[in-house]
């Protein structure tokens, strides 16, 4: 059976973003030295990094022992504490500052970025430990509404402290997130050889964040999606690119908050990769995803649930 044809699914703007993506974080940078792999993908950040908003101001400083960056345009009861993506080997708080920033200068919330240890040095739990060390002392420091927001690796990560700390958390958005789906069926099948990330990728990235161990079947610190209790979990907007492994775990998602009786939302957006909140100032899909993901964070930070 053929695969789909990217040549279509995808329009030029986001071909020229891959393009761009490429010549900095190669398509098998999986195959590279940690190291190597690190900096070439600081590298593409940085050449994608957008600036921050006008009034963003930033603190550098930790939460929970765990190095954080706080960015404020002005007083807020809403914290939002974003976890960046980088399948828990790559990133950190240089990867998605201007990211956070910019949802700082949309939301008005005050944004704090977690920069929990990655892989191979610490393996798991020890990222959703930092994760979760950190939401534990941020909350206790702002005792506002909080959001916790996290795309890809983050998005996991977002989840699953959201699941150990369910009635803390005012509203969930997560951007791509890997979430421990069936890998059998949907989008892992269909779309297993995607622009910008495989199932190839995701395997090596699986192995790697449990030191070569086998994976825990029933732990959602790992797995949110291997969790047996979905009721209580706060409202949650789960936006994914249509070309992406991924994208079936928000569908999955959704289906089991909504089941369990909560508000639970899913946007595939069509013609997008994994990655793609890089592509927001460059092409006109990706600055639809971003505003997607924009208006969920401001809605739930206001309470409000118009889907």
């Amino acid at each position: 059976m053929s695969g789909p044809d990217y040549s279509k699914l995808l329009d030029d703007e986001v071909r020229a973003y891959i393009a761009r993506g490429a010549e900095f974080y190669p398509p098998d940078a999986v195959d590279l030295t940690i190291a190597q792999q690190r900096a070439v993908y600081d590298d593409m950040c940085a050449a994608f990094h957008a600036g921050r908003p006008e009034g963003v101001e930033t603190w550098d400083e930790p939460h929970g022992g765990v190095p954080c960056r706080r960015y404020e345009v002005g007083p807020s009861d809403v914290t939002l504490i974003y976890y960046h993506g980088g399948g828990f080997v790559v990133g950190g708080l240089h990867s998605h500052d201007d990211v956070c920033a910019e949802l700082c200068g949309r939301s008005g919330a005050r944004v704090i970025s977690v920069d929990y240890r990655l892989a191979p040095e610490a393996v798991f739990p020890e990222c959703y430990n930092d994760a979760k060390s950190a939401f534990d002392a941020i909350t206790a420091q702002y005792a506002g509404p909080v959001l916790l927001v996290g795309d890809s690796a983050g998005g996991n990560l977002a989840a699953a402290v959201t699941h150990h700390a369910r009635q803390r958390v005012t509203g969930l958005v997560l951007i791509y997130p890997g979430l421990g789906g069936d890998r059998t069926k949907g989008s892992y099948i269909e779309h297993a050889n995607a622009p910008e990330l495989t199932t190839r990728d995701m395997e090596f990235y699986k192995t790697i964040r449990t030191g070569g161990a086998e994976p825990p079947d029933d732990d959602p610190r790992f797995a949110p999606l291997h969790d047996t209790d979905f009721t209580g979990l706060p409202p949650t907007v789960i936006v994914t690119a249509q070309c992406d492994p991924l994208s079936s775990d928000g569908e999955s998602y959704r289906d089991a908050i909504t089941a369990a009786g909560g508000k639970a939302v899913w946007f595939e957006e069509a013609g997008l990769v994994h990655g793609c909140l890089r592509a927001r100032n460059c092409s006109t899909r990706g600055a639809a995803f971003f505003d997607r993901v924009s208006d969920a964070v401001i809605a739930l930070a206001k309470d409000e649930w118009p889907y």
